[in-house]
């Protein structure tokens, strides 16, 4: 029997699940995971600029490619961290954090080392983050094998974020090379089961509809759910999470579903549906435009990663991407009514001198994005300005609707750039999110990516100045940047410009698209401070400020 140290254990194990890149900061109780990154020649260490960015990162990457990887030092370092971990776990994004410890006679002892309370606490962080991980282990010589299968298999089949701290001295022990990780698969007669039933309800349904959101993206079941659809040709709408989901070339897509504030042929024909088939959703306020929908349990058939639920009952142990395949076999062909959805209308004419406005910024991004792009949109009024848009083939939309953390995009469009460096990277995000985490473009030019940032300067929280009672109050101001000239702080290959007019919007986008091929390119957007998307001045005023 091999054998093989603790860390060289895991970082091969990371390896095989297809993370090749692992994110994080050097300290002192995490060098020797790090010099196993290095070890490994299909690894990749990614320094980031501080913890927080690298686990933004590690969520984008993630999302991108599947799963993640975060590595810091214990402490500080893990706690710098967390708010990013959280994100990914609210939102199903399978990143395995890693910290690592002091050794494991120091924990016994209670020794009182740096980055500890003055009462040490060794287990205080770890039991922090089990609130925002699915499972968390503490490695030690005996339990450090069945403890990382253990971890893995939670991480493979819950896809969500998981914890492992690993003692120093733990990291050089050695247990043997054989892996278990456990794949969940389907109990064959709960399947039987419930496709009975869901064909017992398609049958008798007249008008069905598919609402599809992005957990079946991360429970690896978007090629059955094409396969479903095509069989099928039923209708299908996605929500605002799963935008890019559903390619717009497939005959029954509808488009994005956003209430009642715009797509009255999605928001009709699934409130009006006998048979609603939710496919992977998540029904958060913002992703279902303040809970605006009004179809019932009873004519609903709810596919989720690892259960579905048909008129009531609940169905666990069948997986999405099992249930849909098996659909795909005898679900009948759709015969209901005809419908017609009509992609955005695009502004053509552009006045040389005219002061930009949202309508017009995202009417020429949606010109702008070509077949396979990868965009993120960060949170506020930018996903707003996302929601209308058409997606090309292959392109597909980045976002964090449910957690919402300000300043994720930019990060996260990092990690993305290292999980897929032969597609175009689109970032979108406003001045106020990225003050927060601005410094990690640097790291793009470090690592040699070059994705095209979009920054819309508005200067301040404009989302937040719609919401409050006074839209000038000084709390929803930020200091003043010149954005443009941002990556010339940096040392890396880019090109910035400043933009305040249509016909120079035009001009820079047409200009980034040749500038991309061989480095990034930063167009600083500069709008007036209360302009935005009208779906989002819709949702603000009717919708959110009642609540």
């Amino acid at each position: 029997m091999s054998e093989i140290t603790v860390v060289d254990y895991l970082i091969k194990r990371l390896e095989e699940l297809g993370i090749t890149d692992i994110f994080g900061l050097p300290g002192d109780f995490n060098f020797n995971i790090i010099e196993a990154i290095e070890r490994n020649k299909n690894t990749n260490w990614i320094g980031c600029t501080n913890e927080l960015n690298a686990g933004y990162a590690a969520d984008g990457y993630a999302r991108v490619k599947g799963y993640g990887a975060l590595v810091t030092t214990y402490g500080v370092g893990e706690l710098s961290a967390i708010n990013a971990i959280a994100g990914s776990f609210a939102e199903y994004v399978p990143v395995i954090k890693i910290v690592g410890t002091p050794s494991t006679k120091n924990i016994a002892q209670k020794t009182l080392l740096h980055h500890n309370f003055a009462n040490p606490d060794y287990f205080a962080f770890a039991n922090a983050y089990s609130n925002v991980v699915e499972t968390t282990a503490y490695l030690n010589s005996k339990n450090a094998k069945t403890e990382i299968d253990r971890v893995l298999s939670v991480l493979v089949n819950e896809k969500k974020p998981v914890y492992i701290a690993i003692p120093e001295d733990i990291c050089s022990s050695e247990i043997n090379d054989i892996p278990c990780i456990q794949k969940a698969t389907s109990n064959q007669d709960m399947l039987d089961a419930v496709i009975k039933h869901i064909e017992k309800m398609l049958l008798k349904a007249k008008n069905p509809i598919v609402l599809a959101d992005i957990l079946a993206d991360r429970f690896e079941a978007k090629d059955a759910l094409y396969k479903f659809l095509n069989k099928t040709e039923y209708p299908a709408t996605n929500l605002l999470m799963g935008k890019g989901l559903i390619d717009w070339n497939y005959k029954g897509y509808i488009g994005t579903y956003l209430g009642k504030y715009g797509n009255n042929t999605a928001y009709s024909m699934v409130n009006e549906s006998d048979c609603v088939i939710t496919v992977g959703t998540i029904y958060s306020d913002l992703n279902t435009f303040g809970f605006d929908y009004s179809f019932e349990p009873t004519s609903m058939i709810d596919i989720e990663g690892t259960y579905t639920t048909v008129e009531y009952i609940r169905y666990d142990n069948v997986l999405m991407k099992d249930v849909l395949l098996r659909l795909s076999e005898i679900a009948p062909k759709y015969i209901g009514k005809s419908f017609d959805i009509k992609p955005l209308g695009l502004i053509q004419e552009i006045e040389a001198n005219k002061p930009l406005k949202a309508q017009f910024i995202y009417s020429e991004i949606q010109n702008f994005l070509k077949e396979d792009d990868i965009v993120f949109s960060e949170t506020g009024l930018v996903e707003f300005g996302f929601a209308t848009l058409e997606l090309p083939k292959g392109a597909h939309l980045y976002n964090q609707v449910l957690w919402g953390s300000i300043g994720w995009a930019t990060p996260a469009a990092f990690g993305a750039t290292i999980a897929e460096r032969n597609k175009r990277v689109i970032l979108v995000t406003g001045d106020g999110s990225h003050q927060l985490t601005a410094q990690e473009v640097s790291s793009m030019m470090r690592y040699g990516v070059k994705p095209i940032i979009i920054v819309i300067n508005n200067s301040g929280y404009t989302i937040e100045r719609a919401l409050c009672k006074n839209p000038m109050d000084l709390f929803n101001n930020i200091a003043s940047w010149n954005y443009s000239k941002l990556p010339d702080v940096f040392n890396g290959k880019s090109w910035s410009i400043k933009v305040e007019t249509e016909q120079e919007l035009h001009e820079a986008l047409i200009n980034a698209e040749q500038e991309q091929k061989d480095k990034l390119c930063y167009i600083e957007i500069c709008t007036d401070k209360m302009d935005m998307p009208k779906l989002a001045q819709d949702l603000i005023f009717k919708s959110l400020a009642k609540v």
